[in-house]
């Protein structure tokens, strides 16, 4: 890597990108903070997890419907998915027009204002066009030629199987730690120990069991590692109905993590989350620099969409998780395909002990696959 730590590497993107900012280090950091959320959205694409994925939903909390949560991203059962196909459509795509060419949309659905494609071609990732009392239904576009679209349409349930957070948190000027470090990792690891039906005691010798309700009310309990294993592998509907598998992304950099001490706010995130996965210095140092400062032919739509994001005019950015241009999303898509590998050594699994981003995808795809609709019948 060329600079010594992501740190180093803001001051870069400060001076030659927020050079116009009045605080350019914490606009670099934001826009950081932006690239790790874009870093784990492509790879769950990546993962073929596109028409399970909702973005920005609130999730309640196990048995207590009255306190929601928004997470960056949950996968969602689909309860039913079509292809809507339109032949002529002038931009832009409104989720009326949607509406309008698909089949069999439930009866109770309500409608959203909402444009998957906007005029000056600004994709909506997982665009929310109606919701209904089953959950959300979601449209993707799968391709554009000319005035011709394809579109995939989910109607995904209300309740996820797994969800994806990510956390990040910078230096300030002289300072040794982010003032909000700390709190940032509790929000975390309550959102991660409280969504779940599976949930986690701590022993006196400091390991944690698993406790899960059974539909009769006795309480099934094993070490969680092997609990968690039987009911992702498993076909059970007990363990399974209103489980959900928390995956948290953090990123930054002595801020939670060194090689030889990890401090307490990783400690902390480590022990609530199901998978906690870090982005490390050298993997989001290639990406920025692939992307910005030593730019690969490949990505250039994707660079020119971040540098009209970010160059200090007013207007709707153009390069988020939610919102990006059109050609940009199709190179991202198209890299984190070829680079699968490559991407996934970018990560390094901090917890559980001894697991991998294979067993991960393995985990999720698993999850995905299942007969959500006979489990989760009451």
């Amino acid at each position: 890597m060329s600079y010594q730590s992501v740190d180093a590497l803001q001051k870069i993107l400060a001076e030659k990108v927020f050079h116009y900012a009045a605080d350019r280090k914490k606009a670099s950091g934001r826009a950081l903070g932006t690239l790790v959320e874009l870093v784990t959205f492509y790879t769950l694409r990546a993962w073929d997890l596109r028409d399970y994925l909702a973005i920005e939903r609130s999730i309640p909390e196990f048995a207590n419907p009255d306190v929601v949560h928004n997470v960056e991203f949950s996968l969602h059962p689909i309860q039913s998915r079509q292809t809507v196909s339109i032949a002529s459509i002038a931009l832009p795509i409104t989720s009326s027009k949607i509406i309008r060419s698909a089949r069999g949309l439930p009866t109770d659905h309500q409608a959203k204002q909402q444009s998957i494609l906007t005029q000056d071609r600004v994709l909506r990732n997982a665009c929310v066009i109606a919701d209904s009392s089953v959950g959300s239904i979601i449209a993707n576009v799968d391709s554009l030629q000319g005035k011709a679209c394809q579109l995939t349409v989910c109607h995904l349930l209300r309740e996820p199987f797994a969800v994806f957070e990510c956390k990040r948190v910078g230096v300030e000027e002289g300072m040794r730690k982010g003032p909000q470090t700390i709190e940032k990792a509790k929000q975390g690891a309550y959102v991660a120990r409280t969504v779940s039906a599976l949930q986690k005691v701590r022993l006196r010798n400091g390991r944690f069991q698993g406790v899960l309700e059974r539909a009769d009310g006795s309480l099934y309990v094993k070490p969680y590692e092997l609990l968690l294993r039987e009911t992702i592998d498993g076909n059970e509907p007990d363990l399974l109905r209103e489980f959900i598998l928390t995956v948290g992304v953090v990123s930054n950099h002595g801020n939670w993590f060194t090689s030889n001490n990890p401090n307490k706010e990783l400690l902390v995130l480590a022990q609530s989350y199901d998978w906690l996965l870090f982005l490390t210095d050298e993997g989001l140092a290639q990406f920025i620099e692939k992307l910005l400062l030593r730019p690969a032919p490949e990505l250039a739509p994707a660079r020119e969409a971040f540098l009209t994001s970010y160059s200090g005019k007013a207007g709707a950015n153009r390069f988020t998780k939610v919102r990006i241009a059109l050609e940009a999303d199709a190179v991202l898509r198209q890299y984190f395909a070829a680079h699968e590998v490559e991407v996934e050594g970018w990560f390094n699994v901090i917890s559980p002990r001894k697991g991998s981003l294979n067993r991960l995808r393995e985990d999720v795809r698993k999850l995905a696959g299942k007969d959500w609709a006979r489990i989760r019948k009451k």
